[in-house]
């Protein structure tokens, strides 16, 4: 979890105090009607979790072919689809259920005739099999993980919400498509989610950051989880361990977890110039 005072750390060392409104329980930042509340107070500025694409782009490009079908799930209001555009992957759809948030998305970046703004729940995807080559999630899941405490015993609620989201994934992945997932959660916490057979992907990571790692997982689809993450796999449905103390990545209620993740945990430069495809 973040220090008590760190919002405050964060808006002095911005030069402002003037942070957006905060809910009273972090159960709201998986409620529709708070993102929508939120996006019309704050806009369609680009506003970062775990940094911009300068922090994980050699990462992230090694991942990506030219001409790839992108999806970006929960895109809120990050510059991760335009700056992925300008790098010349021009076709990237990119989704989120706040229809305040895609309407600010549609309207800051109506130049950019190759991307496309859709209302639509990651839970529901509304594509036909086997449609993108490439899922990217920057953050997205671990806003649906935000009620958990002990992540070694994540709900059964919480567990069935993330399983909802990546057999719909896995559902629109081509064969040889991959899945992207960036967030600050650690393997041992997050692999046990991905490495479910019936997804049909492998799975491995990397990490970026200096003075805080974040995580880049890559699942592609059509190859098969290693023994190891299949063993690691079946822990999530066994019996709950004994309760453990609190991750020190997880924010209490009387903490805004939005500032424990956004970009002023890290530092990042300016893009280079885009590669020619």
């Amino acid at each position: 979890m973040a220090p008590p005072s760190y919002r405050h750390h964060r808006a002095a060392a911005s030069g402002s105090m003037d942070l957006p409104r905060l809910p009273d329980s972090n159960a709201r930042y998986r409620d529709r009607c708070f993102w929508d509340s939120r996006y019309r107070e704050v806009g369609a500025a680009p506003a970062e979790w775990f940094g911009g694409l300068s922090c994980f782009r050699e990462q992230l490009e090694a991942e990506l072919r030219p001409g790839d079908r992108i999806l970006v799930l929960g895109c809120g209001n990050s510059a991760l689809s335009s700056d992925l555009f300008q790098l010349g992957y021009t076709d990237v759809t990119s989704i989120d259920y706040s229809p305040v948030c895609i309407a600010g998305m549609r309207a800051r970046y109506a130049q950019c005739q190759g991307l496309q703004w859709v209302v639509m729940d990651a839970r529901d995807l509304a594509f036909a099999d086997g449609t993108f080559d490439v899922v990217l999630e920057k953050g997205t899941l671990d806003s649906m993980m935000v009620v958990e405490t002990d992540p070694w015993n994540v709900s059964p609620e919480t567990t069935a919400l993330l399983d909802q989201v990546l057999k719909e994934v896995s559902r629109v992945l081509r064969p040889g498509g991959r899945f992207i997932s960036i967030t600050f959660a650690q393997p041992h916490f997050r692999k046990r989610h991905y490495a479910q057979p019936t997804y049909g992907w492998s799975l491995r990571h990397s990490t970026y950051g200096s003075n805080f790692h974040y995580f880049l997982y890559v699942m592609c689809k059509g190859q098969e989880l290693s023994p190891a993450d299949l063993a690691l796999g079946r822990r999530l449905h066994e019996l709950p361990c004994p309760a453990r103390p609190p991750s020190v990545l997880q924010a209490l209620d009387s903490e805004d977890y939005l500032s424990a993740i956004e970009l002023s945990q890290t530092v990042c430069w300016s893009l280079p110039p885009a590669r020619s495809h």
